[in-house]
């Protein structure tokens, strides 16, 4: 029987299942490899499509409107924070392993149109995990990480408003590691990473202190908290999600009969509530009559449900007998306090029923129920977590093609690059164009599958739609030319290196009054 996960997200995995197969390590947030099909993240793993809810989005994003924002999990939370002027935050990490990059300033843009939103805004620098899966020296991280944080205090991020840290002088990060870690095990951690005997300790506690960073704007209050990344990253906000549902002391969900019920069973039963109480509205609905019902429908072969899971709700209907088919709320006890089990029974008002493990209440919805839970828990020094949401953006393109990658010089443009070098690996790049002028003005350029048009979308045309729809449409209809088109874009990035640079260099003078220190003493 499939089991969803504490929050209610698909299983987890490591593969991708592709038209051609399985993608290995589609989703390895320390692997090389890209994700060739982004329709099968929607599929495989229950990431929606972003652009179902840009409408929602005030003054949104270039990076939203151009689809580079490509996906989101539960982001629909943070909207509605927004919408009603309620707090919320935004959240990424940089593991600082090299120079930053235009592929970081994806990440860079979206923490601080966050912030310009209202929202919380974190920035933080992933150095254990640097140290124990990269093998940096501390050395290094140090050099790294006033670099990442130089890079985006100059692309705006206000860090009066904000909140820039470190993981290793972070204590209240570590001390939610450590009562994370109690809810995650070796086999869970297998089964996501591939770690094995050969993994280092060190490795696996930076995962359980990514999952503290996730969740650390929700110490003091709980808030919708969105994670900027790109898909590779899923399996960290997938896990975070599931801890802090784990560490929440009530857990609520549906129910219709005293026996509990796994997430797949639950709509066949609710469907089965449903179609007896239309039929025979006036009676009470038993157990054993939805039992009755099932066993018609599956062998009518009326219902798509798997066999394992219609035989068990069949068994379990059967076995309750005449006790009534009710839908009602249930608050199950996960790791509530004796204090906050009793405190949660005196807060359900109307009617209930209370079991060892759980509380049946029939006079609330879900919201309410809820929002009644995480009011007990906090009254109870409970963490009363939300699941984190994110958004998903592409991979830039390498400018020799392939992945962007920090360890492939030419591939990328550094934020630390002279401008001139800049310009120079812009003319040098691939593009998508034709063999010949010729072939280019009759049949048109390839601007999908050109890195020099992905920097235009990506960065170069900034919030100008129109001039980005421009370069499009001209390559597309062989009205451009690469070589114009390559002029154009080195001298645009050579223009944004300049400028870049010298906000650096300002705020390079004021590094010394933020309260985060780049030399950690290692």
């Amino acid at each position: 029987m499939t089991r969803e996960s504490a929050d209610g997200d698909p299983p987890r995995g490591r593969d991708v299942a592709t038209d051609g197969g399985v993608e290995d390590v589609a989703l390895d947030p320390w692997g090389s490899a890209a994700v060739s099909d982004y329709r099968k993240l929607f599929e495989q793993f229950g990431i929606e499509e972003f652009e179902e809810i840009l409408g929602d989005v005030p003054a949104p994003h270039y990076l939203m409107r151009r689809s580079v924002i490509f996906g989101h999990r539960d982001y629909r939370r943070v909207l509605d924070a927004m919408a009603n002027d309620d707090p919320f935050a935004v959240l990424s990490g940089f593991m600082p392993t090299g120079d930053p990059h235009i592929g970081h300033k994806l990440v860079f843009d979206e923490i601080i149109w966050h912030q310009q939103q209202g929202g919380d805004a974190y920035g933080l620098i992933a150095d254990l995990e640097a140290h124990s899966a990269r093998g940096l020296s501390w050395s290094e991280i140090d050099e790294h990480a006033r670099n990442y944080i130089l890079s985006l205090l100059a692309l705006g991020f206000d860090p009066e408003e904000g909140t820039l840290y470190r993981q290793s002088t972070n204590r209240e990060v570590q001390d939610l590691a450590f009562e994370l870690g109690i809810e995650a095990n070796f086999s869970e951690l297998e089964a996501i990473y591939d770690f094995d005997g050969e993994t280092d300790v060190s490795h696996m506690q930076s995962v359980v202190t990514q999952m503290a960073d996730i969740l650390y704007p929700q110490l003091d209050e709980p808030k919708p908290t969105v994670i900027p990344v790109g898909p590779d990253q899923d399996p960290h906000v997938r896990l975070a999600r599931d801890l802090a549902a784990r560490v929440r002391y009530f857990g609520v969900t549906e129910a219709y009969a005293s026996f509990g019920l796994d997430p797949d069973e639950r709509p066949v039963l609710a469907e089965a509530y449903e179609t007896l109480t239309e039929r025979h509205p006036d009676d009470t609905i038993r157990c054993s009559d939805a039992g009755t019902y099932l066993e018609n429908q599956r062998e009518a072969g009326a219902t798509d449900v798997t066999a394992t899971t219609l035989d068990g709700l069949i068994t379990m209907c059967n076995e309750a007998g005449k006790e009534p088919l009710r839908p009602r709320i249930r608050f199950i006890d996960r790791n509530a306090t004796e204090a906050a089990f009793e405190g949660l029974i005196e807060a359900i008002d109307g009617e209930k029923r209370v079991y060892d493990e759980h509380i049946d209440a029939f006079e609330l919805d879900h919201e309410e129920a809820e929002a009644l839970a995480r009011e007990v828990e906090l009254e109870h020094d409970g963490y009363g977590f939300l699941p984190p949401s994110s958004i998903y953006h592409r991979f830039m393109t390498g400018l020799t093609g392939g992945k962007m990658s920090s360890s492939i010089p030419a591939s990328h443009i550094s934020l630390l690059d002279d401008p001139e070098d800049g310009y120079d690996k812009v003319k040098s790049a691939t593009t998508g164009g034709r063999e010949t002028a010729e072939e280019q003005r009759e049949l048109g350029g390839k601007p999908d599958e050109c890195p020099v048009y992905e920097l235009y979308t990506y960065l170069l045309a900034g919030d100008d739609d129109e001039f980005a729809a421009e370069v499009y449409e001209e390559c597309a209809n062989g009205e451009r030319l690469c070589g114009g088109c390559k002029e154009q874009a080195a001298e645009l990035i050579e223009d944004f290196l300049e400028d870049h640079q010298e906000k650096r260099e300002e705020w390079e003078e004021k590094l010394d009054e933020l309260d985060i220190s780049f030399d950690t003493g290692r």
